[in-house]
């Protein structure tokens, strides 16, 4: 079974960056890609970004149009650590920030990571 652990959120004033993790405890050898999901109160996880396994352009990597320019996604080649670099951050980023597989059935969710942007 594979547990997902999140860490590197925080509170931020706008414009600020962060930089979150994201570890496997084992292999996520089922999944191609795996992506960064943002969940708001009473919302479904919302998915911010992909990177797929391998070594993969970033014209083939998703980012939701918003993030777009500000967040880069970066992985290990087994994607077992996969990291969000998230510069310019504005209030609307804020939000529970979960990584889990973006193809085919999801892991069990992790803690996810607060990321608050307010100044």
């Amino acid at each position: 079974q594979v547990k997902l652990v999140e860490s590197g959120g925080g509170l931020v004033p706008p414009g600020g960056s962060l930089r979150l993790s994201c570890v496997a405890s084992s292999a996520v050898l089922r999944t191609t890609t795996m992506g960064w999901f943002r969940q708001l109160p009473g919302k479904d996880h919302e998915l911010i970004a992909t990177r797929s396994r391998g070594a993969t352009p970033v014209a083939y990597m998703y980012f939701k149009d918003s993030v777009k320019g500000r967040f880069r996604m970066s992985a290990n080649g087994q994607l077992t650590t996969v990291y969000l670099q998230m510069d310019g951050l504005k209030p609307e980023d804020t939000g529970r920030y979960y990584c889990n597989s973006a193809s085919g059935p999801h892991f069990d969710w992790g803690p996810g990571t607060q990321v608050t942007v307010s100044s």
